[in-house]
């Protein structure tokens, strides 16, 4: 998976104690201008913070965030309630709970993402995409990339969702025997 690169971006996805967590037109309509500035920019994603404090990070404009300790221990995703639910990142969160890791739903700042030892991008379409790097008024912070834990779970999500590994949360629904064309 090639490494994105994101820039925190001075606009507000959603207000507080407004609607961000609800998968509603406006709030994607909300991240048209401010996606499309970070990628003239150069950027793949444009990261949102809280539009209170400007510290903490809320999501990225396509996916949520989740991040792995420099001790790859324990799996960090931002909790607001502002930021859209994702099942995706339920899923990843309880493949690393399986796995044995520390899962906390909290706070991160932008300080301490810098502090992370992986960084990812996780929503429907794509699972996992690795963050090489944020930039934040102009100053560029690096990632590692070789993100064996992410990869892990990537493969172990990917896997259950392709039937190559057994799905013991009962997430799959059988709907049809019939082969689609």
């Amino acid at each position: 998976i090639k490494p994105i690169n994101a820039a925190v971006i001075d606009y507000d996805r959603a207000a507080p104690r407004g609607v961000g967590d609800v998968k509603c037109a406006g709030n994607y309509a909300a991240d048209v201008k401010p996606a499309k500035e970070a990628q003239d920019a150069g950027f793949e994603i444009a990261l949102y913070l809280d539009p209170k404090e400007r510290k903490y990070i809320e999501e990225f404009s396509t996916s949520n965030l989740i991040a792995i300790s420099k001790d790859k221990s324990t799996l960090i995703t931002p909790k607001s309630d502002s930021i859209l639910p994702s099942i995706t990142n339920v899923m990843l969160q309880q493949i690393a709970k399986d796995k044995g890791l520390k899962v906390e739903r909290r706070p991160l700042s932008l300080d301490e993402l810098k502090e992370m030892g992986e960084v990812g991008a996780c929503g429907t379409a794509v699972v996992i995409s690795i963050i090489g790097s944020v930039t934040h008024k102009g100053e560029r912070q690096q990632f590692n990339t070789d993100c064996d834990v992410l990869m892990d779970l990537y493969e172990e999500l990917r896997g259950i969702q392709t039937g190559v590994r057994p799905d013991n949360h009962g997430w799959l629904h059988h709907i049809c025997d019939k082969p689609l064309p």
